[in-house]
């Protein structure tokens, strides 16, 4: 018999401001044990050394994880020309160097070339599975793998700063599954000088920002007290982008055991996806069909 997880039922969101040093499973286990949580994750990791947004989803807002997921998520990054690391970022051994320093006009007109429909090939250190292995573990093993490019869409790629001739800070917003140690990588490359991160902030993920997020400090030091519990947000927060619809009292009923239930829906196409809310309270994320929500995730927040 699978053993029952200790914790408090609670549902939201909790919006922290990651330190470098962590990763994002240790600050999702400090979350939950400082909320005494059953059940929490994260929408989207970041790096050890990464700092910025990493919204922690507790209870059901889990189930609105992906919507955060696939959201745009905004980064301001800095690049060390001149030098090539194995991980793409500082924390690597240095693999090539070189004595160009392309000016801003030469940087802004190759920032081009990352903009829209890309395709990026993730770095030798990163969590893509070769042969079901995590790619890092063999690249530890001094392993040089050649992994497939995937696909990314960058809203935007902005040179913000050059604050001296060996960096430059950029500003990206972008898709789901970028790597902006790859962006760092492909750039120095495509300028023939060679290129890593030295410093990662994600500014903003969907809906939520860093400058709204509690420090981990500030997450110690009101751990376990009812003070942590009023920064949460609520669970509905993480389906902004999608399309709203009310659903009806019966409605509600039948979508919270899993059927298709009547919504009060305008301007919404057959088939959309979208969510139904019953007295402020998410119900159910599913797709409009003839007045009815087929649900696909359903909440379980009724008192």
């Amino acid at each position: 018999m699978a053993r029952k997880r200790k914790g408090r039922d609670i549902s939201g969101w909790l919006v922290v401001d990651k330190p470098a040093g962590p990763t994002s499973t240790t600050v999702v286990n400090k979350v939950r044990w400082a909320l005494d949580a059953k059940k929490a994750g994260h929408a989207g990791t970041l790096d050890p050394d990464a700092t910025g947004v990493l919204a922690i989803a507790l209870g059901e807002a889990t189930k609105t994880v992906p919507y955060i997921t696939d959201a745009l998520k905004a980064y301001t990054f800095t690049v060390r020309l001149g030098v090539a690391t194995n991980t793409d970022d500082a924390e690597g051994e240095v693999i090539a160097t070189s004595d160009i320093r392309p000016d801003e006009d030469a940087i802004k007109e190759a920032l081009s070339a990352f903009i829209g429909d890309i395709e990026q090939v993730p770095p030798q250190f990163s969590a893509v599975k070769v042969d079901g292995e995590r790619a890092y573990k063999r690249a530890r093993d001094g392993e040089e793998m050649e992994l497939a490019a995937r696909p990314l869409w960058v809203e935007s790629l902005l040179l913000t700063d050059r604050p001296d001739p060996d960096h430059v800070t950029l500003e990206m917003v972008c898709g789901k599954g970028g790597y902006v140690r790859s962006i760092a990588r492909d750039l120095g490359t495509a300028l023939g000088c060679q290129g890593h991160v030295r410093e990662l902030r994600r500014i903003w993920s969907g809906p939520f920002d860093a400058a709204d997020g509690l420090t981990l400090s500030k997450i110690e030091e009101i751990a376990r007290t009812p003070e942590l519990d009023t920064y949460l947000l609520p669970l509905e927060k993480g389906l902004e982008d999608l399309p709203e619809v009310k659903a009806t009292a019966e409605g509600t009923v039948r979508l919270r055991n899993g059927n298709p239930g009547m919504v009060i829906a305008s301007d919404i196409e057959y088939g959309e996806e979208c969510w139904a809310s019953f007295d402020g309270q998410a119900v159910a994320v599913g797709r409009f069909k003839a007045g009815e929500l087929h649900p696909s995730r359903v909440f379980n927040t009724a008192d």
